[in-house]
Protein backbone atom coordinates (compact mmCIF):
# COMPACT_ATOMS: atom_id res chain seq x y z
CA UNK A 1 0.00 0.00 0.00
CA UNK A 2 1.23 3.51 -0.83
CA UNK A 3 0.62 5.98 1.98
CA UNK A 4 1.73 8.78 -0.31
CA UNK A 5 -0.81 7.89 -2.98
CA UNK A 6 -3.56 8.18 -0.39
CA UNK A 7 -2.33 11.31 1.36
CA UNK A 8 -0.98 13.33 -1.57
CA UNK A 9 -1.90 11.90 -4.98
CA UNK A 10 -0.42 14.92 -6.80
CA UNK A 11 3.06 14.37 -5.40
CA UNK A 12 2.65 10.62 -5.87
CA UNK A 13 1.87 11.16 -9.55
CA UNK A 14 4.86 13.48 -9.97
CA UNK A 15 7.16 10.83 -8.46
CA UNK A 16 5.72 8.09 -10.65
CA UNK A 17 6.15 10.25 -13.73
CA UNK A 18 9.75 11.01 -12.78
CA UNK A 19 10.34 7.27 -12.39
CA UNK A 20 8.91 6.72 -15.89
CA UNK A 21 11.08 9.52 -17.28
CA UNK A 22 14.22 7.94 -15.84
CA UNK A 23 13.12 4.52 -17.11
CA UNK A 24 12.34 5.60 -20.69
CA UNK A 25 14.98 8.23 -21.44
CA UNK A 26 18.74 8.18 -21.87
CA UNK A 27 20.22 10.10 -18.95
CA UNK A 28 23.43 11.63 -20.24
CA UNK A 29 23.84 14.50 -17.79
CA UNK A 30 27.37 13.96 -16.47
CA UNK A 31 26.48 15.00 -12.91
CA UNK A 32 23.57 12.58 -12.54
CA UNK A 33 23.37 8.91 -11.66
CA UNK A 34 20.93 6.29 -10.38
CA UNK A 35 21.31 5.12 -6.79
CA UNK A 36 20.70 1.56 -5.66
CA UNK A 37 17.51 0.45 -3.96
CA UNK A 38 19.49 0.15 -0.72
CA UNK A 39 20.57 3.81 -0.92
CA UNK A 40 16.99 4.83 -1.71
CA UNK A 41 15.73 2.90 1.30
CA UNK A 42 18.19 4.58 3.64
CA UNK A 43 17.59 8.05 2.17
CA UNK A 44 13.85 7.67 2.66
CA UNK A 45 14.24 6.05 6.05
CA UNK A 46 13.25 6.81 9.61
CA UNK A 47 16.47 8.64 10.48
CA UNK A 48 14.90 11.70 8.82
CA UNK A 49 13.09 12.16 12.16
CA UNK A 50 16.20 12.66 14.28
CA UNK A 51 17.86 15.93 15.24
CA UNK A 52 21.55 15.32 15.82
CA UNK A 53 23.38 18.64 16.05
CA UNK A 54 27.03 18.07 16.81
CA UNK A 55 29.10 14.97 16.11
CA UNK A 56 29.00 11.32 17.25
CA UNK A 57 29.54 11.18 21.01
CA UNK A 58 29.19 14.97 21.27
CA UNK A 59 25.62 15.77 20.34
CA UNK A 60 23.46 18.59 21.65
CA UNK A 61 20.45 16.24 21.74
CA UNK A 62 19.78 12.96 23.48
CA UNK A 63 18.71 9.77 21.76
CA UNK A 64 21.50 9.83 19.18
CA UNK A 65 23.06 6.45 19.84
CA UNK A 66 21.84 4.91 16.58
CA UNK A 67 22.41 7.87 14.29
CA UNK A 68 25.91 8.00 15.79
CA UNK A 69 26.46 4.50 14.43
CA UNK A 70 25.37 5.63 10.96
CA UNK A 71 27.61 8.70 10.93
CA UNK A 72 30.62 6.84 12.30
CA UNK A 73 30.21 4.18 9.61
CA UNK A 74 29.98 6.87 6.93
CA UNK A 75 33.15 8.58 8.17
CA UNK A 76 35.11 5.34 8.59
CA UNK A 77 34.12 4.06 5.16
CA UNK A 78 34.97 7.36 3.47
CA UNK A 79 38.41 7.43 5.11
CA UNK A 80 39.03 3.85 3.94
CA UNK A 81 37.72 4.56 0.45
CA UNK A 82 40.04 7.50 -0.24
CA UNK A 83 42.85 6.97 2.25
CA UNK A 84 42.36 10.41 3.78
CA UNK A 85 43.29 11.46 7.32
CA UNK A 86 39.95 13.02 8.32
CA UNK A 87 36.44 13.10 6.88
CA UNK A 88 33.33 15.17 7.56
CA UNK A 89 30.16 13.73 6.03
CA UNK A 90 27.69 16.39 7.20
CA UNK A 91 27.69 18.97 4.36
CA UNK A 92 24.29 19.07 2.71
CA UNK A 93 25.79 19.67 -0.74
CA UNK A 94 29.01 20.08 -2.65
CA UNK A 95 28.59 23.85 -2.51
CA UNK A 96 28.40 23.77 1.28
CA UNK A 97 31.41 21.47 1.40
CA UNK A 98 33.36 24.08 -0.55
CA UNK A 99 32.01 26.85 1.67
CA UNK A 100 33.19 24.92 4.73
CA UNK A 101 36.75 24.82 3.43
CA UNK A 102 36.80 28.50 2.50
CA UNK A 103 35.41 29.51 5.90
CA UNK A 104 37.95 27.31 7.68
CA UNK A 105 41.12 28.96 6.36
CA UNK A 106 40.15 32.12 4.44
CA UNK A 107 38.93 35.57 5.37
CA UNK A 108 36.72 37.78 3.18
CA UNK A 109 38.82 39.48 0.56
CA UNK A 110 41.56 36.84 0.47
CA UNK A 111 42.98 36.01 -2.95
CA UNK A 112 42.04 32.65 -4.48
CA UNK A 113 42.59 31.03 -7.87
CA UNK A 114 40.08 28.69 -9.51
CA UNK A 115 39.32 27.36 -12.99
CA UNK A 116 37.09 29.75 -14.94
CA UNK A 117 33.47 28.58 -15.15
CA UNK A 118 33.47 28.94 -18.94
CA UNK A 119 36.58 26.75 -19.10
CA UNK A 120 35.05 23.93 -17.06
CA UNK A 121 35.05 25.26 -13.49
CA UNK A 122 32.18 25.51 -11.03
CA UNK A 123 30.11 28.38 -9.66
CA UNK A 124 31.65 27.88 -6.21
CA UNK A 125 35.14 28.23 -7.65
CA UNK A 126 34.85 32.00 -7.79
CA UNK A 127 32.06 33.03 -10.12
CA UNK A 128 31.06 36.64 -9.32
CA UNK A 129 27.36 35.84 -8.82
CA UNK A 130 28.22 33.08 -6.31
CA UNK A 131 29.11 33.56 -2.64
CA UNK A 132 32.67 32.49 -3.45
CA UNK A 133 33.16 35.34 -5.90
CA UNK A 134 31.35 37.79 -3.66
CA UNK A 135 33.38 37.06 -0.52
CA UNK A 136 36.82 36.38 -1.94
CA UNK A 137 39.06 37.94 -4.56
CA UNK A 138 39.17 35.18 -7.16
CA UNK A 139 41.28 35.12 -10.27
CA UNK A 140 40.44 32.48 -12.85
CA UNK A 141 42.94 30.31 -14.67
CA UNK A 142 42.09 28.92 -18.08
CA UNK A 143 42.81 26.13 -20.51
CA UNK A 144 45.19 26.64 -23.41
CA UNK A 145 43.37 27.94 -26.47
CA UNK A 146 44.96 25.42 -28.84
CA UNK A 147 44.97 22.22 -26.76
CA UNK A 148 41.98 23.11 -24.52
CA UNK A 149 43.79 21.52 -21.57
CA UNK A 150 45.32 23.22 -18.55
CA UNK A 151 48.81 24.64 -19.03
CA UNK A 152 50.29 23.95 -15.59
CA UNK A 153 53.48 25.92 -16.17
CA UNK A 154 51.39 28.96 -17.04
CA UNK A 155 49.25 28.31 -13.94
CA UNK A 156 52.38 28.27 -11.76
CA UNK A 157 53.55 31.57 -13.24
CA UNK A 158 50.09 33.07 -12.75
CA UNK A 159 50.14 32.00 -9.10
CA UNK A 160 53.56 33.59 -8.55
CA UNK A 161 52.25 36.87 -9.94
CA UNK A 162 48.83 36.84 -8.19
CA UNK A 163 50.02 35.31 -4.90
CA UNK A 164 46.74 33.64 -3.82
CA UNK A 165 46.10 32.29 -0.35
CA UNK A 166 44.43 29.23 -1.89
CA UNK A 167 44.35 27.48 -5.25
CA UNK A 168 41.22 25.50 -6.10
CA UNK A 169 41.48 22.58 -8.52
CA UNK A 170 38.62 20.55 -9.90
CA UNK A 171 35.87 21.14 -12.43
CA UNK A 172 32.34 20.46 -13.53
CA UNK A 173 33.15 20.20 -17.23
CA UNK A 174 36.79 19.26 -17.84
CA UNK A 175 37.31 15.97 -19.72
CA UNK A 176 41.01 15.32 -19.09
CA UNK A 177 43.02 14.07 -16.10
CA UNK A 178 44.27 16.57 -13.53
CA UNK A 179 47.94 16.80 -12.56
CA UNK A 180 47.58 17.37 -8.82
CA UNK A 181 51.33 17.27 -8.26
CA UNK A 182 51.65 20.36 -10.45
CA UNK A 183 48.86 22.11 -8.52
CA UNK A 184 50.79 21.37 -5.32
CA UNK A 185 53.88 22.85 -6.94
CA UNK A 186 51.96 26.04 -7.68
CA UNK A 187 50.68 26.19 -4.11
CA UNK A 188 54.12 25.63 -2.63
CA UNK A 189 55.58 28.35 -4.83
CA UNK A 190 53.41 30.96 -3.10
CA UNK A 191 52.59 29.32 0.24
CA UNK A 192 48.94 28.73 -0.69
CA UNK A 193 46.46 26.19 0.60
CA UNK A 194 45.47 23.53 -1.92
CA UNK A 195 41.84 22.54 -2.25
CA UNK A 196 40.57 20.01 -4.78
CA UNK A 197 36.90 19.57 -5.65
CA UNK A 198 36.53 16.02 -6.98
CA UNK A 199 32.73 16.07 -7.17
CA UNK A 200 32.71 14.73 -10.72
CA UNK A 201 35.62 12.31 -10.60
CA UNK A 202 35.24 10.97 -7.03
CA UNK A 203 34.24 7.47 -8.12
CA UNK A 204 37.15 7.27 -10.54
CA UNK A 205 39.58 8.51 -7.87
CA UNK A 206 38.21 6.06 -5.28
CA UNK A 207 39.15 3.04 -7.40
CA UNK A 208 42.43 4.37 -8.77
CA UNK A 209 41.28 5.18 -12.29
CA UNK A 210 42.08 8.87 -11.88
CA UNK A 211 45.12 10.23 -10.00
CA UNK A 212 44.23 11.00 -6.39
CA UNK A 213 44.65 14.46 -4.88
CA UNK A 214 44.75 13.08 -1.32
CA UNK A 215 48.57 12.94 -1.04
CA UNK A 216 48.90 16.55 -2.21
CA UNK A 217 45.86 18.54 -1.09
CA UNK A 218 45.14 20.22 2.23
CA UNK A 219 41.41 19.81 1.58
CA UNK A 220 39.42 17.61 -0.79
CA UNK A 221 35.69 18.15 -1.29
CA UNK A 222 33.13 16.13 -3.17
CA UNK A 223 29.51 15.51 -3.80
CA UNK A 224 28.26 11.99 -3.24
CA UNK A 225 25.73 11.68 -6.06
CA UNK A 226 27.73 11.71 -9.29
CA UNK A 227 30.25 8.97 -10.08
CA UNK A 228 30.10 7.87 -6.41
CA UNK A 229 26.46 6.85 -7.08
CA UNK A 230 25.20 7.90 -3.66
CA UNK A 231 22.49 10.24 -2.36
CA UNK A 232 22.61 13.97 -3.03
CA UNK A 233 25.03 15.52 -0.55
CA UNK A 234 28.59 16.61 0.13
CA UNK A 235 31.71 15.59 2.06
CA UNK A 236 35.03 17.17 3.04
CA UNK A 237 38.31 15.34 3.54
CA UNK A 238 41.39 17.01 4.97
CA UNK A 239 44.72 16.63 6.72
CA UNK A 240 44.36 15.84 10.42
CA UNK A 241 45.84 19.20 11.41
CA UNK A 242 42.77 20.96 9.97
CA UNK A 243 40.19 18.50 11.35
CA UNK A 244 39.05 20.37 14.46
CA UNK A 245 38.76 23.72 12.67
CA UNK A 246 36.90 22.16 9.73
CA UNK A 247 34.41 20.36 11.96
CA UNK A 248 33.69 23.58 13.88
CA UNK A 249 33.14 25.40 10.61
CA UNK A 250 30.64 22.85 9.34
CA UNK A 251 28.75 22.77 12.64
CA UNK A 252 27.92 25.23 14.16
CA UNK A 253 29.64 27.49 11.61
CA UNK A 254 27.45 27.01 8.52
CA UNK A 255 24.98 24.22 9.34
CA UNK A 256 22.73 23.11 12.16
CA UNK A 257 21.19 19.66 12.34
CA UNK A 258 22.68 17.18 9.87
CA UNK A 259 20.44 15.18 7.53
CA UNK A 260 20.86 11.83 9.24
CA UNK A 261 18.81 9.89 6.69
CA UNK A 262 21.10 11.20 3.94
CA UNK A 263 24.22 10.45 6.01
CA UNK A 264 22.94 6.89 6.47
CA UNK A 265 22.47 6.67 2.70
CA UNK A 266 26.00 8.02 2.19
CA UNK A 267 27.31 5.23 4.41
CA UNK A 268 25.51 2.67 2.25
CA UNK A 269 26.95 4.18 -0.93
CA UNK A 270 30.47 4.18 0.51
CA UNK A 271 30.11 0.50 1.41
CA UNK A 272 29.02 -0.23 -2.16
CA UNK A 273 32.01 1.75 -3.44
CA UNK A 274 34.39 -0.37 -1.36
CA UNK A 275 33.23 -3.52 -3.17
CA UNK A 276 35.08 -5.16 -6.06
CA UNK A 277 32.16 -4.63 -8.44
CA UNK A 278 32.42 -0.86 -8.05
CA UNK A 279 35.87 -0.76 -9.66
CA UNK A 280 34.58 -2.76 -12.59
CA UNK A 281 31.67 -0.34 -12.85
CA UNK A 282 33.98 2.70 -12.90
CA UNK A 283 36.10 1.07 -15.60
CA UNK A 284 32.96 0.59 -17.68
CA UNK A 285 32.07 4.28 -17.21
CA UNK A 286 35.39 5.30 -18.75
CA UNK A 287 35.21 2.67 -21.50
CA UNK A 288 31.72 3.88 -22.42
CA UNK A 289 32.79 7.52 -22.40
CA UNK A 290 35.73 6.83 -24.70
CA UNK A 291 33.58 4.71 -27.03
CA UNK A 292 30.84 7.36 -27.18
CA UNK A 293 33.41 10.10 -27.76
CA UNK A 294 35.01 8.18 -30.63
CA UNK A 295 31.62 7.46 -32.16
CA UNK A 296 30.73 11.15 -32.11
CA UNK A 297 34.10 12.11 -33.58
CA UNK A 298 33.52 9.62 -36.40
CA UNK A 299 30.36 11.61 -37.18
CA UNK A 300 32.47 14.79 -37.38
CA UNK A 301 31.51 16.32 -34.05
CA UNK A 302 34.22 18.38 -32.40
CA UNK A 303 35.06 17.40 -28.84
CA UNK A 304 36.74 19.84 -26.49
CA UNK A 305 40.35 18.78 -25.77
CA UNK A 306 39.96 16.13 -28.46
CA UNK A 307 38.15 13.56 -26.31
CA UNK A 308 38.02 12.33 -22.73
CA UNK A 309 39.99 10.56 -20.01
CA UNK A 310 37.05 10.47 -17.64
CA UNK A 311 33.27 10.05 -17.52
CA UNK A 312 32.37 13.11 -19.54
CA UNK A 313 32.92 14.91 -22.81
CA UNK A 314 32.07 18.34 -24.20
CA UNK A 315 30.72 18.64 -27.72
CA UNK A 316 31.45 22.06 -29.22
CA UNK A 317 29.34 23.79 -31.87
CA UNK A 318 31.40 26.96 -31.68
CA UNK A 319 32.28 26.68 -35.37
CA UNK A 320 28.78 25.67 -36.52
CA UNK A 321 26.68 28.65 -37.64
CA UNK A 322 23.33 29.14 -35.85
CA UNK A 323 23.74 26.01 -33.73
CA UNK A 324 23.84 26.43 -29.96
CA UNK A 325 23.88 24.22 -26.92
CA UNK A 326 20.41 25.45 -26.01
CA UNK A 327 18.95 24.36 -29.34
CA UNK A 328 20.67 20.97 -29.17
CA UNK A 329 19.57 20.30 -25.59
CA UNK A 330 15.95 21.04 -26.53
CA UNK A 331 16.05 18.80 -29.60
CA UNK A 332 17.66 15.92 -27.74
CA UNK A 333 15.07 16.16 -24.99
CA UNK A 334 12.31 15.70 -27.56
CA UNK A 335 14.24 12.65 -28.77
CA UNK A 336 14.29 11.12 -25.30
CA UNK A 337 17.92 12.05 -24.57
CA UNK A 338 18.72 14.23 -21.57
CA UNK A 339 21.87 16.38 -21.68
CA UNK A 340 22.69 19.89 -20.56
CA UNK A 341 23.85 22.84 -22.58
CA UNK A 342 27.32 23.88 -21.50
CA UNK A 343 29.82 26.61 -22.18
CA UNK A 344 32.99 25.62 -23.98
CA UNK A 345 36.39 27.35 -23.71
CA UNK A 346 36.34 30.86 -25.20
CA UNK A 347 32.59 30.59 -25.77
CA UNK A 348 31.07 33.64 -27.54
CA UNK A 349 27.54 32.73 -26.39
CA UNK A 350 25.85 33.65 -23.12
CA UNK A 351 25.73 31.00 -20.31
CA UNK A 352 22.02 30.38 -20.89
CA UNK A 353 22.62 29.75 -24.60
CA UNK A 354 26.18 28.29 -24.85
CA UNK A 355 28.05 26.78 -27.77
CA UNK A 356 28.19 23.23 -26.48
CA UNK A 357 26.66 20.34 -24.62
CA UNK A 358 28.08 18.17 -21.85
CA UNK A 359 27.62 14.40 -22.06
CA UNK A 360 28.39 11.84 -19.36
CA UNK A 361 28.15 8.06 -19.06
CA UNK A 362 27.68 7.25 -15.32
CA UNK A 363 23.88 6.84 -15.43
CA UNK A 364 23.68 4.74 -18.60
CA UNK A 365 26.52 2.58 -17.27
CA UNK A 366 24.57 2.01 -14.06
CA UNK A 367 21.74 0.66 -16.22
CA UNK A 368 24.13 -1.90 -17.70
CA UNK A 369 24.77 -0.34 -21.09
CA UNK A 370 28.19 -1.01 -22.55
CA UNK A 371 30.46 -0.10 -25.44
CA UNK A 372 28.18 -1.89 -27.91
CA UNK A 373 25.40 0.59 -27.13
CA UNK A 374 27.58 3.70 -27.52
CA UNK A 375 27.56 3.85 -31.36
CA UNK A 376 23.78 3.43 -31.21
CA UNK A 377 23.48 6.33 -28.78
CA UNK A 378 25.82 8.45 -30.92
CA UNK A 379 23.55 7.68 -33.85
CA UNK A 380 20.50 8.86 -31.92
CA UNK A 381 22.29 12.09 -30.99
CA UNK A 382 23.43 12.70 -34.57
CA UNK A 383 19.96 12.10 -36.06
CA UNK A 384 18.32 14.31 -33.47
CA UNK A 385 20.71 17.20 -34.10
CA UNK A 386 20.35 16.92 -37.86
CA UNK A 387 16.54 16.75 -37.56
CA UNK A 388 16.20 19.21 -34.68
CA UNK A 389 13.41 21.12 -36.44
CA UNK A 390 11.43 17.98 -37.33
CA UNK A 391 9.26 16.95 -34.36
CA UNK A 392 8.03 13.85 -36.18
CA UNK A 393 11.55 12.46 -36.56
CA UNK A 394 12.42 13.43 -32.99
CA UNK A 395 9.37 11.51 -31.77
CA UNK A 396 10.47 8.46 -33.77
CA UNK A 397 13.91 8.63 -32.17
CA UNK A 398 12.30 8.91 -28.75
CA UNK A 399 10.45 5.63 -29.40
CA UNK A 400 13.70 3.93 -30.38
CA UNK A 401 15.39 5.34 -27.30
CA UNK A 402 12.59 3.97 -25.10
CA UNK A 403 12.98 0.57 -26.72
CA UNK A 404 16.72 0.58 -25.99
CA UNK A 405 16.09 1.67 -22.39
CA UNK A 406 13.55 -1.13 -22.02
CA UNK A 407 16.37 -3.61 -22.57
CA UNK A 408 18.12 -2.16 -19.52
CA UNK A 409 15.29 -1.70 -17.01
CA UNK A 410 15.55 0.72 -14.11
CA UNK A 411 13.41 0.71 -10.94
CA UNK A 412 10.91 -1.58 -12.68
CA UNK A 413 9.44 -2.77 -9.38
CA UNK A 414 8.50 0.79 -8.50
CA UNK A 415 6.48 1.13 -11.67
CA UNK A 416 4.70 -2.14 -10.98
CA UNK A 417 3.50 -1.16 -7.50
Amino acid sequence: MSYLKQVDPEIYEAIINETKREFNKLELIASENFVSEAVLEAAGGIMTNKYAEGYPGKRYYGGCEFVDIAENLARERLVKLFGCEHANVQPHSGSQANMAVYFTVLKPGDKVMGLDLSHGGHLTHGHPINFSGMLYHFQGYQVDKETEVIDYEKLIEQAKEFKPKMIVAGASAYPRFWDFKKIREACDAVGAYMMVDIAHIAGLVAVGLHPSPIPYADFVTSTTHKTLRGPRGGVVMCKEKYAADLDRTVMPGIQGGPLMHVIAAKAVAFKEALGDEFKVYQKHIIDNAKALAESLKEKDYRLVAGGTDTHLMLVSFIDVPKLTGKKVEKALDKAGITVNKNTVPFDPEKPFVTSGIRIGTPAITTRGMGVKEMPIIAGFIDRAIKNRKNDEVLAEIAQEVAALCGRFPLYRERLEE
